[in-house]
């Protein structure tokens, strides 16, 4: 298949398929959330400090470029929180819903939310995009990763949507309409930054900034709330869980990829 067919699926698997695993298991307990966070820490961060950084420093060579984009990154990320337009929510007892907010306020956090996770999911398929340019292996890695951390998203945005009034059925049908951002993200990312391979390296660097930003500034202060010993063990083990899917997935996909291109090459050569 052509990187451009990768990207494609990546994005739909980022998109519809975390909503419909958000929807299933926000269904069966609301519990699982924070399961499914600790488990996307790990995912995340798994995927910035094992794939993402070692290619981008492998691609440019200059550490320095890369810790100062890493850096900008972070913060160019805590503005976007701060306008809104980098929403998350993952627990029920988020600012948005939670015992301070009105009963009902006729949708308007519902249109926040749903604005801020439609640009969330646009950036999400440039970053998917940009991992797939680069490698295949590192695509795969970056799209798991994005999955995981997409669930409990969901599962947060649809407890948003539902509180602001919206039906369970209107909640999850704007949920698949700002997931198909992911997609979009990823197209035209592949158009935009296929001409402009010098600029690969720092866009990796940006993607792994998003990556930390998500998991130490949006997801572990919420894993404190917490305190008791055997949550906090059950969350270090689903952290770790998280860091070696990551780790078996670039070593599966590595070698598939591996087969493949040995595959293609020994067909070349027989022609």
């Amino acid at each position: 298949m052509t990187t451009l067919a990768w990207i494609l699926i990546a994005g739909l698997a980022g998109g519809v398929l975390s909503v419909l695993f958000a929807t299933i298991a926000l269904k069966a307990r609301v519990e699982w959330v924070p399961v499914m966070v600790s488990y996307a820490i790990g995912a995340l961060l798994g995927a910035a400090f094992l794939e993402v950084l070692p290619h981008a420093l492998e691609l440019t060579g200059d550490f320095q470029r890369i810790g100062v984009t890493v850096l900008g990154g972070i913060l160019l990320f805590f503005l976007l929180e701060k306008l809104v337009l980098w929403r998350h929510c993952h627990v029920e007892a988020c600012e948005a819903h939670g015992a301070h907010a009105p009963a009902h306020d006729h949708g308007r956090s519902g249109l926040m939310i749903t604005i801020g996770d439609t640009m969330h999911n646009f950036v999400d398929g440039v970053i998917i995009a940009a991992a797939f340019l680069v490698d295949m292996k590192l695509g795969v890695v970056t799209t798991v990763a994005i999955v995981a951390h997409e669930i409990p998203q969901e599962m947060g945005d649809f407890l948003i949507l539902l509180h602001s009034g919206y039906s369970r059925g209107r909640a999850l049908m704007l949920n698949l309409v700002s997931s198909l951002a992911t997609l979009v993200g990823g197209v035209l990312g592949y158009y935009a930054l296929a001409p402009v391979q010098q600029a690969m390296p720092y866009m990796l660097a940006l993607a792994a900034s998003g990556m930390i930003y998500v998991a130490v500034a949006d997801l572990i202060p919420g894993l404190h709330k917490r305190v008791e010993l055997s949550h906090t063990g059950a969350q270090i083990v689903l952290i770790l869980a998280g860091v070696l899917t990551v780790w078996l997935v670039g070593g599966l996909a590595e070698e598939w990829f591996g087969a493949a291109a040995e595959q293609l090459g020994h067909e070349v050569h027989g022609h």
